[in-house]
Order: C-alpha cells, then sequence, then structure tokens
C-alpha cells in the first residue's frame, strides 16, 4: 500500500472539515506552514469550554517521550478529543521512543508534534510510523520564484483578490520571509473593507506598506529586460535615496533569478509565450514577456558573464575583495555591464 503525501492545502481542509488525524508530525524547514496547522488544530479540535481539561501544550526542552506518551494514553474528559500539542519537539532528545505510541495511537487523541528547523530521519521508526498512522508533513521554504503565485493563493484562502504586480511588489520585497509576509497581508486584509475595495492594488501596497509603485525590483527587471537606461538610473538612485526599503540583498537575487530563467529560455525549444511559462514554471503571462523581451536584447553569452557579475557583485557586497564600493556604487557598476 503506497504512502500517503499530504500537502498543506489538503491538511487544512481536513481539519477545517472536523477530519482528524491522531498523529501530526509537522518538521522542516519553514516555519509557517507548521504554525498554521497547529493554530488550526487549536482552533478546530476542541471547544473552547473544553480545552482546560483536555488541552496540553508542551515544550521540547522541559519534557521527554516518556512523559508526551503518558499525556497520549490520557481519555479526554467530557470531549470526544484531547489535544496535546509539543512545541519545539527537536529538542526532546529522545523523541524516537514515541515510536511504540505513534504506531497504536488513541483514537481520542490527536497529538501534534512540532519539529522545527529540520527534519526527522525518515530512516528511522517514529517518521515510519507517523506517515503510516498519521500525518507526516514536510514544511519547505518556498522558492523565491513561486513567491507571487503563492500570494496569490494565500489571499484566495481568505477569499480576497490582489492584482498580479501587487504580488510581485510584495515577492520583491519581502522575499519568502512567510512570517513578515503574513503580517502584512493581515494588515491589508483589514484595510481593504475600510476603503472600499475589492482587491489589493499596487496603489495599496504603495500607500500601506512603503514600496514604490514605480520605483521596485519589478520595475526594474521590466526596465533591464527592454534596456530602458534612463529609467533603470533613475531606480537605481530611488533605491540609493531609500537604502532601508530597497538594500542591495533584496535587489541581486531578483537580477539573478531574471538572468538565469532567461538562460533556460535560450535552451528552450518551444520559446512561444506557452512554451516558456511551462519551462518556467510561470503561471501569469505578465512574467513571461519580461523574458521574451529579454531574448531579443541578451545574446546567451551576455546573459552567461551577467549570471557571473551578479554573483560577484553579491560576494563583494558580503566584504569579499571590497574595501570601499558602497552598495549603491555596486548596483550602479552592475547595472552598467547588464546594459552596456
Amino acid at each position: 500500500m503506497a504512502k500517503k503525501e499530504y500537502n498543506f492545502e489538503e491538511i487544512c481542509r481536513n481539519i477545517t472539515a472536523k477530519k482528524f488525524q491522531p498523529v501530526y508530525v509537522l518538521m522542516g524547514d519553514e516555519p509557517f506552514f507548521m504554525d498554521r496547522i497547529t493554530d488550526l488544530l487549536i482552533d478546530s479540535v476542541l471547544e473552547e469550554s473544553e480545552r482546560d481539561f483536555n488541552q496540553i501544550i508542551m515544550y521540547g526542552a522541559d519534557t521527554d517521550a516518556s512523559a508526551i506518551i503518558n499525556a497520549a494514553r490520557r481519555f479526554p474528559m467530557m470531549s470526544n478529543y484531547q489535544l496535546i500539542v509539543v512545541r519545539e519537539a527537536q529538542m526532546v532528545r529522545d523523541i524516537e521512543l514515541l515510536t511504540n505510541y505513534v504506531k497504536n495511537p488513541l483514537a481520542s487523541t490527536v497529538l501534534v508534534i512540532n519539529y522545527k528547523y529540520k527534519n526527522l530521519d525518515r530512516r528511522k521508526s517514529l517518521a515510519a510510523a507517523a506517515e503510516k498512522t498519521g500525518v507526516l508533513f514536510e514544511s519547505k521554504k518556498v522558492p523565491d520564484y513561486k513567491m507571487p503565485t503563492f500570494i496569490i493563493s494565500l489571499m484566495k484562502q481568505r477569499a480576497i483578490d490582489i492584482d498580479m504586480k501587487a504580488s510581485q511588489m510584495l515577492s520583491d520585497f519581502l522575499g519568502n520571509d512567510l512570517s513578515r509576509l503574513n503580517k502584512e497581508l493581515d494588515k491589508l486584509a483589514i484595510l481593504l473593507p475600510e476603503k472600499g475595495l475589492k482587491r489589493i492594488t499596487p496603489e495599496m501596497i504603495e500607500q500601506n506598506i512603503g514600496i514604490s509603485k514605480e520605483y521596485n525590483n519589478f520595475e526594474l527587471i521590466k526596465a533591464l529586460a527592454s534596456k530602458d537606461i534612463l529609467k533603470a538610473n533613475r531606480i537605481a538612485q530611488y533605491f540609493e535615496k531609500n537604502p532601508k526599503n530597497n538594500p542591495i540583498q533584496m535587489t541581486l537575487p531578483v537580477l539573478f533569478n531574471y538572468f538565469s530563467n532567461l538562460l533556460i529560455c535560450y535552451y528552450t525549444k518551444d520559446r512561444s509565450e506557452a512554451g516558456l511559462m511551462a519551462a518556467l514554471g510561470l503561471r501569469g503571462n505578465f512574467q513571461v514577456k519580461d523574458y521574451i523581451t529579454g531574448l531579443r536584447n541578451y545574446p546567451a553569452m551576455k546573459v552567461f558573464n551577467l549570471i557571473g557579475d551578479i554573483r560577484t557583485t553579491d560576494a563583494r557586497s558580503k566584504g569579499v575583495e571590497n574595501s570601499s564600493a558602497t552598495d549603491s556604487d555596486l548596483l550602479k557598476e552592475l547595472l552598467f555591464k547588464i546594459l552596456h
């Protein structure tokens, strides 16, 4: 029998529908998804009146496998379930000793193991047991290039529409820091009805988060793709005047991602809009237009060399073979190499 693989959306749907598993082992390097699943379980498994006697929060540094098992084997009081959440479970030294319980969990207990910033060894018995009797979920970082579409899907879960450019602006500004992103989205979700709007727009991002809709990494890529020297330099000057919101460490990954993808385009047989979208894993056709423009303006060898230049600039921004150039100087130098 094939082992069941659960994704984040499916786990959340089942919890919302009150279809609980007896064991949830949540592990990986992205705490956001683990926290969301855990919070949803805390909100869903028990009624508020049932929590005093049937909800236990434990911390890995202060407990061990024996204490967790003893708590899990209790029966609920005046409730169908008891909920046990073990936070920071990566600090439970003898965690593998939970295996015998996880192999035969109590149906009336929902045991949640938060194993953050690392993974259980799948070759060992605990992970295998969790995968068989409950949910074993690996929470992974969202790659930068997938962030715009992830933001859109996150807002759809809130029944809120967001402009694709606004999504890209948030992605460029916040990277894949999902906890910070979620706070900003919470702020926008509250402001939306107050302003009588139905969707989040670039103007709303500019007014409430402090990202310029004209001078940002999204617009910089458009300027570079079309070799608009004047606009690219204006954006660089804006970044120089507003370094706190536009650090070079945010810009370089965006440039690297664009030119790396552009190089992939050169090795793609089908260079139609649909073909390039498929090759790059893009969902919105607004992004692919910059690659089509870039193919016209940058030879393959130039792109290859620019990827090396971006890597060198990144190293110099961190002090490697650089004693005097500021981040602004480094960016202007890099943009000159790109545009000439």
